[in-house]
C-alpha cells in the first residue's frame, strides 16, 4: 500500500519528495512580507515525523548551520518517515541579530501562543499550528546567550525508559541536564502534548562554533538512526556515554570589575576552587570567583566586564564526576569534523 502524502501549511509533499515552503508570518513596516523557511523531506516508507528547528532566539545561529548540514547529509536520501527542517523560527529577531522580538518578548516563553495576543504569542501560535503539531519528535537547537558560551549539552526532562531518554542517549552530547520545563517554552508545550523533545545547547550567540556545529549534526543523525528513520551504520565511532547532571548552579561575580578566567569550558572543578579573578582597572580591589560545588564547567561568560552578582561560570554537578570528565575528554578528542559528505 502506497504511503500517503504529507500535508504542511497548505502544501502537499508526495512520498519520496522534498519541498521548501515559505510559511507567511507577518509583514515589516515597509509592507515587505516575512516567512518562516521550512523544508520537508517526506520518505517513501513510514516512520516518525522529526522536527529539527533553530533560531527560536534570533542571535543563536549555530542551529541554522546544523539544519543546513542535516539537509545536505546523504543519509536522508533513504529517509523513513518525515523530516521537517526549520533553520530560522524567529525571523524578526534573526534579521536584527538579536535574541528578542521587536516587542522585547522572548519567543521561547510565548508557547502555546494566541492568534489574538502579542507578536510573540501570534508567531508561537502560527508555528505551533502549522508545524509543531505535525511532529512526533523534536530537536530544538540553541546556543548560549550573548557573550556566553555553552559546552555541547542536551537539556531534557528525563524519566527512565522514556522516548526522551532514548533520544538523549542516542544524541551523544558529553553532558545531559535533566532540566525542569520552563513555562511558555517550546519544550514545555511539546511535552504537554506527549511529544518527546531535546534541547541542544552549544556554543555562543552570533558565532559559528565548529566544535558545537559538527557534534550537533552528528547528534541529530544519531537520533534519527535510533528512531529507525535512517538506515546503515554511522561511520564514526560511538561517543562515550553521556553523564546526566543532577543539578547546576552559577558562580557569580563577587565585585564589579574585569574578569580574568582561570579555567576553561569543560574543566572539572572542586568546591572552593578559584575559577577566575575580578579586579578594578587599577588592580586595587581584587576578589576571587570560587566554585560553589564540585562539578564541570558547562557554560561561562565570554565578556571580561562583570557587575557584582553577574553569572560567570555555570557548573553542573554529577554523582559520578569521573565518568562525566571521561565523557568530556572523549568529546574533546573527537572534535576534528569530517567533511559534509561523510555525515
Amino acid at each position: 500500500m502506497a504511503r500517503a502524502s504529507f500535508q504542511l501549511a497548505g502544501h502537499t509533499i508526495a512520498p519520496g519528495k522534498r519541498l521548501q515552503i515559505d510559511v507567511p508570518v507577518a509583514r515589516l513596516y515597509t509592507h515587505t512580507p516575512l516567512h518562516i523557511p521550512v523544508e520537508v523531506v517526506h520518505g517513501r516508507r513510514s516512520g516518525p515525523v522529526m522536527l529539527v528547528c533553530g533560531g527560536i532566539h534570533g542571535d543563536e545561529i549555530n542551529g541554522v548551520e546544523i539544519v543546513r548540514r542535516v539537509l545536505r547529509a546523504k543519509a536522508i536520501t533513504s529517509l523513513r518517515g518525515t523530516l521537517i527542517a526549520v533553520p530560522v523560527v524567529n525571523v524578526f529577531a534573526f534579521l536584527q541579530q538579536t535574541r528578542y522580538l521587536p516587542d522585547r518578548r522572548d519567543l521561547n516563553r510565548c508557547f502555546p501562543g494566541s492568534e489574538s495576543g502579542s507578536l510573540g504569542g501570534r508567531i508561537a501560535a502560527l508555528f505551533r499550528e502549522e508545524i509543531v503539531d505535525h511532529a512526533t519528535h523534536i530537536i530544538d537547537l540553541h546556543t548560549g546567550a550573548i557573550h556566553r558560551t555553552n559546552l555541547p549539552q542536551i537539556r531534557a526532562q528525563l524519566s527512565p525508559g522514556s522516548e526522551t531518554e532514548r533520544m538523549a542517549d542516542a544524541f551523544g552530547a558529553p553532558v545531559v541536564l535533566n532540566a525542569e520545563l520552563r513555562e511558555g517554552s517550546l519544550r514545555h508545550y511539546a511535552q504537554s502534548r506527549g511529544i518527546p523533545v531535546l534541547t541542544y545547547e552549544a556554543g555562543e550567540a552570533l558565532r559559528f562554533d565548529e566544535w558545537a556545529i559538527a557534534p550537533g549534526v552528528r547528534g541529530v543523525l544519531r537520533v534519527m538512526r535510533r528512531l529507525g528513520m535512517l538506515s546503515g551504520e554511522q561511520r564514526r565511532r560511538s561517543p562515550a556515554p553521556a553523564e546526566v547532571a543532577n543539578g547546576s548552579s552559577w558562580a557569580r561575580a563577587p565585585i564589579d570589575g574585569i574578569l580574568r578566567p582561570k579555567v576553561r569550558l569543560g574543566a572539572r572543578v572542586a568546591k572552593g576552587e578559584v575559577l577566575g579573578k575580578v579586579a578594578d582597572p587599577f588592580g586595587n580591589d581584587e576578589d576571587d570567583v570560587r566554585a560553589i560545588a564540585d562539578g564541570i564547567v558547562i557554560g561561562m561568560s565570554r565578556l571580561p566586564l562583570a557587575n557584582e552578582g553577574e553569572a560567570l561560570f555555570h557548573i553542573a554537578r554529577f554523582d559520578a564526576i569521573e565518568e562525566a570528565e571521561t565523557a568530556i575528554e572523549s568529546f574533546h578528542s573527537s572534535l576534528t569534523p569530517p567533511p559534509d559528505s561523510l555525515y
